[in-house]
C-alpha cells in the first residue's frame, strides 16, 4: 500500500468531490469533524474537492491512486455509479465509508468498501449526524441584500444593472451569510412576506442590509439596522434624499461605486454604525424626525371639520 516518507496516506473523498457532485454544509462540516479524528490520530491525509465548488483544491483528474493506501467516504447516501468507480480505482485501497445513509446494503457502492460506519441503515440503531459534532465556528456577518431592478422612471439616469452586478460581485467575495430579501408582499408565495411585521422581524435580527431601494434603508433603519445604501441613479435620487432626510452617511452614488468605498462603509456598518442606526429608529419610533404627515391635517384644512 501507498506511503508517504514511511506513513500510510488517506485519500478524504465525499459527494462534495466529484465533478458533478455538490457541496452542501452538512457535508463539509462532517468533512471538518473527520478531519478533527485526523489530525488527532497524527494522520496524513488529502481532501478532494469538486473543482466547480474549489477550483483551488485538490481534484480527482490530479490524484494518483498509488500515494494512498486508505481511503474515507465521507457522509451522504452510499450509492452510484460514482461510488462504485472509486472502488474501482482505489482496489489496493483500505476503504472505509464514515456517517453514511444506507438504502441498499447489498448494492455494489455499499459492499465494495471494507467497512461502513452507518448513519442511518435498514434494522441499524442510527447514530448522529458528523456535522453535529463538527468543530465550531466563529459566527459572520449576516447580510439581507434589498436590490430592485426596476425604476425606468430615471430613463437614461438609471444604473441599476450596473450596480447589482457590482454590489452582487463584491458580496460574493465577503465571509458572510447572504439573504436575499424583497420589500414586495405577496400573501400568496411563501418565498414573500405577507405583511410589514414579516419583514420588519427578520430585517431586525440582521447585523447589515445592503440595499439600493429607499424602502431597503428606511426599513433597515426602523428595525435598528445599519444599511450600506447605494444610488443606482446617475446623480442621485430618492436614496440619496432620504439618506439625507434619515441622516444616515453610509452612502454610495452609482457613478463613484467600488469596491474601497463599499469595504469602508461595510465596516462602518458593523462598527460603530449599529448605534446610529439604533438611535435612528428610536428617533422614528418617538417621532423625533418630520415627515409629511406632520402637515397633512393642515393641508386637508376643511375636510376633516365636522359638517355644520
Amino acid at each position: 500500500m501507498g506511503t508517504v516518507h514511511g506513513r500510510r496516506r488517506i485519500l478524504v473523498t465525499g459527494w462534495f468531490s466529484f465533478p458533478d457532485g455538490e457541496a452542501t454544509a452538512g457535508d463539509v462540516l462532517a468533512l471538518h469533524r473527520v478531519e478533527e479524528v485526523l489530525r488527532g490520530a497524527d494522520a496524513a491525509y488529502d481532501v478532494v474537492w469538486s473543482p466547480g465548488f474549489r477550483l483551488e483544491g485538490l481534484h480527482f483528474e490530479d490524484v494518483d491512486p498509488a500515494v494512498y493506501s486508505h481511503l474515507v467516504f465521507v457522509c451522504g447516501p452510499v450509492h452510484g455509479r460514482q461510488i462504485e468507480e472509486l472502488h474501482r480505482r482505489f482496489a489496493h485501497c483500505v476503504r472505509v465509508a464514515v456517517g453514511v445513509s444506507v438504502v441498499d446494503a447489498g448494492s455494489p457502492a455499499v459492499t465494495g468498501f471494507d467497512r461502513v460506519l452507518v448513519r442511518d441503515a435498514p434494522g441499524a440503531e442510527p447514530t448522529a449526524d458528523l456535522a453535529a459534532r463538527a468543530p465550531g465556528l466563529s459566527a459572520r456577518p449576516v447580510a439581507g441584500v434589498v436590490l430592485t431592478h426596476g425604476q425606468h422612471e430615471y430613463g437614461p439616469r438609471r444604473r441599476h444593472e450596473q450596480v447589482a452586478a457590482a454590489v452582487t460581485r463584491w458580496l460574493a467575495a465577503k465571509d458572510c451569510a447572504r439573504l436575499e430579501l424583497e420589500t414586495r408582499l405577496d400573501a400568496h408565495d411563501w418565498r414573500l412576506c405577507a405583511t410589514p411585521a414579516q419583514l420588519e422581524s427578520v430585517l431586525a435580527r440582521l447585523d447589515v442590509v445592503v440595499t439600493d431601494r429607499l424602502h431597503g434603508l428606511v426599513l433597515a433603519l426602523r428595525a435598528g439596522t445599519p444599511a450600506l445604501a447605494v444610488d443606482p441613479v446617475e446623480g442621485g435620487a430618492k436614496v440619496t434624499a432620504q439618506a439625507r432626510a434619515c441622516g444616515w452617511p453610509a452612502l454610495l452614488a452609482a457613478e463613484e461605486l467600488a469596491t474601497a468605498g463599499l469595504e469602508r462603509w461595510w465596516e462602518w456598518c458593523l462598527g460603530e454604525g449599529r448605534e446610529r442606526a439604533r438611535r435612528i429608529g428610536e428617533g422614528f419610533r418617538t417621532g423625533a424626525r418630520p415627515d409629511g404627515a406632520d402637515a397633512l391635517a393642515e393641508a386637508l384644512g376643511p375636510a376633516l371639520r365636522p359638517a355644520g
